[in-house]
């Protein structure tokens, strides 16, 4: 590999993420932080989980549909077992992203911490009991309405304001 050598290249194939998810995951094992929610809650067999993880990251990277999985289920029963919130999403990503940092340069090495921050935040939303969107402020006429930010229907027909929004397509229905 490139940086065995000292240069760093991009992330090109399964072999390359075989050696990035291995690395990563003996540093997320012996981390004190979110080591113990790996060896001792979920009791992770590394041999047997990277296969899976190959096929996850190979799915997000290159789209091979790969993985099948439901890898938020895998979550929400994980923190059942043990609370996961930002501190531990946090350190996850750092050593993702420091790995990542430490083995490869290019497009898609950026496009595996992009998506990491991306996975990592939509799930850690949904553990939250919020949907997967980073978009939730997105709001109906209702919401709008019961803020106070645009009148209620009131028979006599909608305000300037309103029509205005509703022609930008600012207010949804």
């Amino acid at each position: 590999m490139g940086a065995a050598s000292g240069e760093r290249r991009d992330i090109r194939d399964r072999d390359d993420l075989a050696a990035l998810i291995g690395a990563f995951y003996r540093r997320a094992f012996a981390d004190p932080l979110i080591g113990p929610i790996f060896t001792d809650v979920a009791h992770m067999d590394l041999d047997h989980h990277l296969p899976i993880m190959c096929d996850f990251w190979e799915t997000v990277l290159f789209d091979t549909g790969a993985y099948r999985r439901n890898a938020l289920a895998l979550h929400v029963a994980m923190h059942a077992k043990a609370s996961l919130g930002a501190p531990e999403f946090d350190r996850w990503l750092e050593l993702w992203n420091a790995e990542v940092d430490a083995r490869f340069a290019g497009p898609t090495a950026g496009r595996a911490k992009t998506q990491a921050q991306r996975i990592a935040a939509s799930i850690r939303r949904r553990l939250e009991g919020g949907s997967g969107s980073m978009h939730e402020t997105i709001t109906t006429r209702e919401r709008l309405e019961a803020a106070g930010m645009i009148d209620a229907p009131d028979g006599s027909g909608a305000d300037a304001e309103r029509l205005s929004r509703r022609r930008a397509g600012c207010v949804s229905r």
